[in-house]
């Protein structure tokens, strides 16, 4: 019988932790799966955020930008180098970022159908450029993009356009603005200080009489290289091109000049400012601007870099046919106008002026203007151009690229 009661004691003992083993099991699967649900959860609330990214519809549209382009090597980027930092490097992360895009549209840009209307250079800045390309419709889009942006790079507006837009292509005409300090045209036989150095109306006169000779279409084939003067793509058309009244900023005095063009290529609209400014120094003869447009090889001044700013690209044939469609809008921007010359003032304006100051670019340049023989042939320029070589490197920056092709 004590036999008995003590099996029963052992078997009720074992029992009870079978019982207790088996509680500290359903307590260790619940914990176990409490920490699996939260994992779940947050996985399940990461895989919503990107469902819900693409779920939002992809389209067409355009992008309003502004930059300063100091410190960058050109707007256009260059996939798999990361030696040269250009402007589009930044806004594709902006817009991986943001979630307009996923990553390997960044990666290879034509997924998105990405397109740039004009490819600025290294140095030149931008208060009107515009790119086509295929986004996320994400809310807050502009913000969002602008927040992954640094300030010198800004999207002011957007737009949705059609399905088969490429705002190269569709670009009817552009305009560009080049900024100098007015001491640049000071006749090379007057000691002038550049502070001090104010522009008479007879001066501007004659910058603008000669500015307005680019006017229609002339073979710019010395106003670029690698082009000769037979080739067809030398001929560009010219709208307009002058310069407006001066203005005094930290004690110096600028002006700005305006051209529109159907479309530029490298180097030209400094080497069309370069030559004029030439002749207002007397450094060459004014017969030398229908020279240029000939056949023969003229030595042709490349103005500085620095000044140079692409305002606005113009889309007139596209807004007269789908600006009123009642399905996209006219890509204009005056509802933008304020927020672009603010930009313009923080941003664009004192990077010229103070690099300038600094820098001294246009003093340099003109410097270099007594080595060029403006009445040379192509067998005496080749020579020379080997001599100068190295004066003509402190130019630094580069102008427009050749935005037509």
């Amino acid at each position: 019988m004590v036999l008995t009661m003590a099996e029963d004691l052992i078997a009720a003992v074992a029992s009870q932790t079978k019982r207790l083993n088996s509680s500290s099991e359903v307590v260790q699967r619940l914990e176990e799966n409490g920490h699996q649900n939260k994992r779940l959860k947050s996985d399940a609330d990461e895989e919503d955020a990107e469902d819900q990214n693409k779920k939002s519809p992809k389209r067409k549209i355009v992008l309003l930008m502004a930059y300063s382009g100091k410190g960058y090597h050109g707007m256009q980027r260059n996939v798999g180098s990361s030696q040269f930092k250009t402007i589009e490097d930044d806004l594709v992360s902006a817009l991986v970022q943001s979630g307009c895009i996923p990553e390997n549209h960044g990666e290879d840009m034509k997924k998105m159908s990405f397109q740039r209307c004009a490819r600025t250079d290294k140095g030149v800045s931008a208060a009107g450029q515009i790119v086509s390309l295929k986004v996320r419709l994400i809310d807050d889009i502009l913000e969002k993009i602008n927040n992954h942006l640094p300030s010198h790079i800004r999207i002011l507006g957007l737009k949705r356009v059609t399905g088969g837009f490429n705002s190269k292509n569709k670009c009817d005409a552009r305009t560009y603005s080049y900024m100098l300090p007015t001491f640049a045209f000071a006749h090379k036989d007057h000691q002038v200080q550049e502070e001090l150095f104010r522009l008479d109306t007879e001066t501007l006169e004659r910058v603008n009489k000669l500015l307005a000779c680019y006017k229609g279409t002339h073979n710019f084939h010395n106003f670029t290289s690698q082009k000769g003067p037979r080739d067809p793509s030398a001929k560009r058309y010219i709208m307009e091109m002058y310069c407006g009244e001066p203005f005094v900023r930290e004690n110096m005095e600028f002006a700005v000049i305006k051209v529109k063009g159907q479309s530029f290529m490298m180097h030209q609209i400094r080497k069309m400012i370069g030559l004029v400014i030439a002749i207002v120094k007397g450094y060459a003869a004014e017969s030398i601007m229908e020279r240029s447009w000939g056949e023969e090889k003229v030595d042709v001044p490349k103005a500085p870099g620095l000044g140079l700013v692409l305002e606005t690209v113009h889309f007139e044939k596209y807004n007269r046919r789908f600006g009123n469609d009642g399905l996209h809008e006219p890509l204009e921007w005056t509802e933008e106008e304020e927020k672009i010359a603010v930009f313009k003032e923080q941003y664009i304006y004192p990077t010229i002026i103070n690099t300038e100051r600094e820098e001294k670019s246009m003093a340099n340049w003109l410097n270099t203007l007594p080595i060029h023989d403006f009445n040379s042939s192509a067998v005496e320029m080749q020579t020379n151009n080997k001599n100068s070589k190295k004066s003509s490197d402190i130019e630094g920056s580069d102008g427009c690229g050749d935005d037509s092709d």
